[in-house]
């Protein structure tokens, strides 16, 4: 009877470990099984019950505390900055902001967009990748890389120094957006630079992607007013972070701030600037004067003190028979740049220079400015001493402060 009844508790103990209560691991190890021993008499081991440890999982919420070095109690300004006595109502209707101008809040966030690799389909690139800070928001190569790494641009990376200075408000080289808003985005939709395009879902698969994204919940909120974000509320925040970059601290700002003066003609422009070598006032010369004045007029389609593009400007005749208007950036930090004009054609402010010496060529849309007196493309002919100070003098242009400024720079933490 004794074995009887063992090999009933023995298939009980074994019914009940099958049941286990729907899976119920915790259910099972409670379930002991008797052991008959060398006397028959059987026994219960004592079997040690290990209680599972659970760890806790951490997660690090991706808000603006934690991803951002953003204060935003504290921010920079954006909506104001400091412009000197040349940058006077002249310089302000050139200005292509629409009304409202530019806020501290939306710059802020514009300028998260600018860095955040996140807005390229494979979370490589962002729009600072190919407007560096560090070059004057442009390019050191000739074409930019594109999100694949293999893929490049076909035209050369514009500075965006002053870029609000441009009246017309078109942009890129053919100048095919309307306004610094249409211009923002199509980068973003691009199938070579950041790849968002309709095989990947277009700007709707971005808009899903920054949802999930619980800083720029908080960010769309303070510049917007609610966390939702748009095509419209990224174009306008990416736009008033690029007009915020005004330049006002090169060589050339410091030396004309001496010699400004609005009683003058030319409100002084024509005047030698005293921090300057003969070499950089030579070049300043030509470059400002008018043909009666011993110039080239070179600053009648770049105008200073921006040096923006003059909006009335047309080709400037790269090639025979050229009917494409190009659009240049201002001509701030040009001395940066790794390549020049639409293509990067040029790799050297020399062989610029050059262009306009011997190489303009004949088109329908050349500018009349370009012309010599028989309606033909006019040659210089400048000495080779003439040419260098040309290209010092366009070396003053650069903005170091601009180019090293914090509130230009990543937002992102390390």
């Amino acid at each position: 009877m004794r074995w009887a009844h063992l090999f009933i508790s023995l298939v009980m103990a074994g019914s009940l470990a099958a049941c286990g209560g729907g899976g119920d691991t915790a259910a099972v190890a409670a379930v002991t099984t008797p052991v008959v021993t060398s006397t028959g008499v059987a026994s219960t081991p004592t079997t040690p019950v290990t209680t599972p440890v659970t760890t806790p999982v951490t997660t690090t919420v991706l808000n603006v505390a934690t991803v951002l070095t953003l204060d935003l109690n504290d921010l920079f300004n954006y909506a104001q900055p400091a412009l000197p006595a040349y940058y006077d109502a002249g310089v302000a209707g050139t200005d292509n902001s629409p009304p409202g101008g530019v806020s501290n809040a939306a710059a802020t966030l514009g300028r998260v967009l600018f860095y955040d690799k996140q807005l390229s389909i494979n979370n490589t690139i962002s729009c600072a990748s190919c407007h560096q800070q560090a070059q004057g928001f442009g390019d050191t190569s000739r074409f930019s890389v594109g999100f694949a790494g293999n893929a490049f641009t076909t035209a050369h990376s514009m500075r965006l120094g002053n870029v609000r200075y441009w009246r017309p408000g078109s942009m890129f080289w053919d100048r095919r957006a309307a306004s610094v808003e249409a211009q923002a985005s199509q980068p973003i939709q691009h199938p070579v630079e950041m790849g968002f395009d309709a095989t990947n879902g277009g700007i709707a698969a971005l808009l899903v992607r920054m949802q999930t994204l619980p800083y720029y919940a908080e960010l769309f909120t303070f510049a917007f007013g609610s966390p939702l974000p748009t095509e419209a509320r990224i174009q306008s925040a990416l736009a008033q972070f690029e007009r915020a970059m005004v330049s006002t601290n090169s060589r050339w700002d410091e030396g004309y701030a001496q010699t400004f003066n609005p009683a003058q003609n030319n409100n002084g422009l024509n005047t030698a600037i005293p921090t300057f070598t003969a070499q950089e006032n030579r070049g300043r010369q030509l470059f400002m004067g008018n043909n009666n004045q011993g110039g080239l007029n070179c600053a009648a389609c770049h105008q200073p003190p921006t040096f923006a593009l003059n909006a009335n400007s047309r080709s400037n005749g790269l090639d025979a028979g050229e009917t494409t208007l190009f659009k240049s950036p201002s001509l701030k930090n040009v001395a940066l740049s790794g390549a020049f004009m639409h293509d990067g054609r040029f790799s050297t402010l020399e062989q610029v220079v050059e262009h306009y010496n011997s190489g303009v060529r004949e088109g329908p849309a050349l500018d009349n400015r370009l012309r010599g007196g028989n309606n033909q493309p006019r040659v210089l002919n400048l000495p080779e001493s003439d040419k260098a100070a040309l290209v010092a003098f366009l070396r003053t242009l650069s903005d170091a402060t601009l180019n090293a400024d914090p509130k230009f720079s990543s937002p992102f933490k390390p």
